[in-house]
């Protein structure tokens, strides 16, 4: 992970003639000089890299070949009815990052917590923990729990905090007492199935680990042993529900990690079957409107898998009042999130593939074209993470220096894109295209309407810096929760976006092709430019020389 973070954040973003990867020394569509080897950051830059950082420069992984997976299913969350509403996802944060009407307490402090206007800013640990279990007066918002649940695990393990929530509910609403007032457990009963409920649905992987699921079927179990046949019910759904979710989860990641394993270098493929028997995108699916519909799917598919969790999992660090150990050194891997910037990188590499594999000029022209129009078409449709991936293997250096290849190409389309996407002032015409799908899909009518796929590197890095910029803690100890505010917000508009279902019918022998084609490697792309069009200087010649004999065998 650590890797994967000095990757993501400490590369410049693709210019032309840039591997998506990492930041060149390359020429642009029109430039003269032959790059040098593209250089990769390590770790040790990665804390000052980002210091320096005046504007965000993100890249991305090295590529993988992800298949397309069918999304788990949404469940209707249980218990609905008998519980406070809370409002959905995109409507739980104000501008200012939380919900002003959540707490109504005048005074400055409370039990440990501290408010200010009515809104809650700090507080200990544990008067945080306590104010997250429902009682049989009160029930925390939704807000407050995901925002909790989020920001929790930067200081305790999920486990621990499940294990501090049972003994709350059990010994302070006296569930183990069984003579206990019966009335006043068939009140908070309920209360507490919901919070487990929205627990398991918002941040299902915390139970892969067995001390959580151990926790919650304990719990669940002394709510469900008592007369109400519906709590016992309520409980069975709601583990049943959190079961499958993990089972799907388990047998994604299982058929990544084996297409990972088994991936293809094209050039590998060149050299068993002829290049002119060889598919190529245009020849799979020739309409760039129905490839955007199509790479729109992985895009969903993708982030439906990504728990919100992940984004604060990656950027854990020590715990000052910790011992300076790192307070969740046992932390579950940000599989998904990294399996989804890996799915950035395939495919800017397979659209520099398609490119350079044709041998004749106007048939390169004619894939750069078409690359143009499904680019456009994914931003038209609010597909914004393949949009940049598209420019980004489009200004790849073995793409950029076809220079003959582009002199045939209408290129305006593209340099509008390129301006919608411009790095310059913190990404401003991005994120003036972003706010304007966003407020397109809060009143959207149609599930067309509501697609939001954000430049997935450009957010991670806005929430690393969040997490950089704040301390977690006061100087006197307590949870800077303003902070957390904040980053749920971010968090929670991620959410939003993730759970929309995408409304374009599905082509599998597009997807098939999209997700499984072998793409050529950086030093494959080089040798298939130079041989596209020759090298201009003694760098490139000498270059050219090297990968024909190093990948082709021959002098």
């Amino acid at each position: 992970m650590a890797k994967f973070l000095a990757k993501l954040l400490g590369c410049t973003l693709p210019s032309k003639g840039a591997s998506p990867m990492c930041e060149s020394k390359s020429h642009s569509r029109v430039g003269l000089k032959s790059s040098t080897k593209q250089k990769t950051t390590n770790l040790s830059t990665l804390a000052s890299d980002c210091k320096k950082e005046q504007q965000w420069k993100p890249s991305m992984y090295s590529s993988i070949t992800p298949i397309c997976f069918t999304s788990p299913p949404i469940e209707k969350p249980i218990g609905k009815e008998s519980m406070p509403q809370t409002p959905p996802f995109s409507a739980m944060f104000d501008s200012s990052g939380y919900n002003r009407n959540l707490y109504q307490s005048t005074e400055d402090s409370c039990g440990g917590l501290y408010y200010h206007d009515n809104n809650l800013l700090s507080g200990s640990l544990e008067a945080l923990i306590q104010h997250l279990v429902p009682n049989v007066d009160y029930y925390p918002d939704r807000t407050y729990i995901f925002t909790f649940l989020l920001s929790s695990r930067l200081f305790m393990h999920p486990y621990e905090l499940m294990a501090k929530v049972c003994h709350l509910c059990v010994e302070h609403q006296r569930l183990s007492d069984p003579s206990g007032d019966k009335n006043q457990i068939r009140k908070i009963a309920p209360k507490i199935l919901q919070l487990l409920t929205e627990w398991t649905e918002t941040f299902p992987y915390d139970f892969r680990d067995e001390r959580m699921m151990r926790n919650l079927k304990d719990l669940a179990h002394r709510i469900a042993s008592g007369e109400e046949q519906t709590y016992r019910k309520n409980v069975q759904q709601m583990i049943q529900c959190l079961i499958r979710k993990l089972a799907a989860l388990s047998q994604y990641e299982e058929v990544l990690a084996k297409i990972s394993s088994t991936s293809t270098d094209r050039l590998t493929l060149l050299k068993t079957k002829p290049q002119s028997i060889q598919r190529d995108i245009i020849s799979v699916c020739s309409d760039p409107y129905t490839l955007a519909q199509q790479l729109t799917h992985i895009e969903l598919e993708r982030l439906n898998y990504i728990g919100p969790e992940e984004f604060v999992q990656a950027f854990v660090q020590k715990d000052p009042l910790d011992n300076d150990k790192s307070c969740y050194s046992e932390r579950k891997k940000t599989r998904n999130l990294e399996a989804y910037v890996e799915w950035f990188n395939r495919l800017s590499y397979l659209v520099a593939t398609e490119i350079c594999m044709p041998v004749k000029k106007k048939h390169r022209a004619r894939m750069i074209e078409y690359f143009i129009d499904v680019a456009r078409e994914c931003f038209n449709i609010g597909n914004f993470n393949s949009l940049m991936a598209i420019i980004s293997g489009m200004n790849m250096s073995p793409v950029s220096r076809l220079k003959k290849t582009w002199a045939k190409v209408k290129t305006a389309k593209f340099d509008v894109l390129e301006h919608q996407m411009d790095p310059s002032s913190n990404f401003y015409n991005y994120r003036t295209a972003l706010r304007g799908a966003a407020q397109r899909s809060l009143t959207a009518h149609s599930s067309r309407e509501k697609i939001v796929i954000p430049f997935f590197s450009l957010l991670i890095k806005d929430i690393y810096f969040l997490n950089e910029g704040c301390a977690n803690r006061l100087p006197n100890g307590h949870v800077n929760f303003e902070k957390f505010w904040e980053l749920a917000k971010q968090v929670s508009e991620f959410m939003t976006w993730k759970q929309v279902e995408c409304p374009f019918e599905r082509d599998r022998k597009i997807l098939q092709y999209l997700l499984t084609v072998p793409v050529f490697s950086e030093d494959a792309l080089y040798l298939a430019s130079y041989e596209s069009e020759g090298p201009e200087n003694h760098i490139e010649k000498d270059r050219w020389k090297s990968l024909r004999s190093s990948l082709l065998g021959r002098v």
